[in-house]
């Protein structure tokens, strides 16, 4: 089987985790961060506002069982990509809406997909497209949060 990759960042990354996790031909997911300036982050200073990081997560799926149109409609649908910086009570730049590709086929899909987002909604999408740049893991107790304690939201 040979997988792919596909980075999204679309608010708090437990339930991001949490949801493309349970997808069928999601062979693995990876909560962590991207897109700053500085190496081996934290998740303190990714919470700082200060490293330009994004909490995102990391999927590798096999194209034969799932493609990357159906991971991008999972992205939009859960979260809102007309906030900026923020998602529900989650404010700050770590959790703004973005889509990091990792090819150019990725770029164009993503593309395509968000103008066809915005024409839907008939609302700006603040989201961002973005060539990949170096994954760095969170923290241990950060993977399958939400699994670990047997919930599947973060709501309060």
């Amino acid at each position: 089987m040979k997988t792919k990759k596909a980075t999204f960042g679309a608010g708090c990354f437990w339930h991001v985790e949490e949801t493309f996790r349970k997808l069928k031909g999601v062979v693995d997911t990876t909560v962590g961060y991207m897109g700053g300036n500085i190496k081996n982050p934290t998740y303190e200073q990714v919470c700082t506002d200060k490293t330009g990081y994004v909490e995102v997560v990391q999927i590798e799926y096999d194209p034969d069982e799932i493609d990357y149109e159906s991971l991008l409609d999972t992205f939009w649908a859960i979260h809102d990509p007309t906030q900026l910086n923020r998602q529900v009570h989650d404010i700050g730049t770590q959790y703004r809406s973005i889509i990091f590709y990792h090819d150019t086929c990725q770029k164009n899909t993503a593309i395509k997909s968000k103008s066809e987002q915005e024409k839907k909604n008939k609302k700006r999408i603040v989201t961002e497209i973005s060539k990949a740049t170096m994954f760095y893991k969170a923290e241990e107790y950060h993977q399958r949060y939400l699994e670990k304690r047997g919930t599947f939201s973060c709501n309060i």
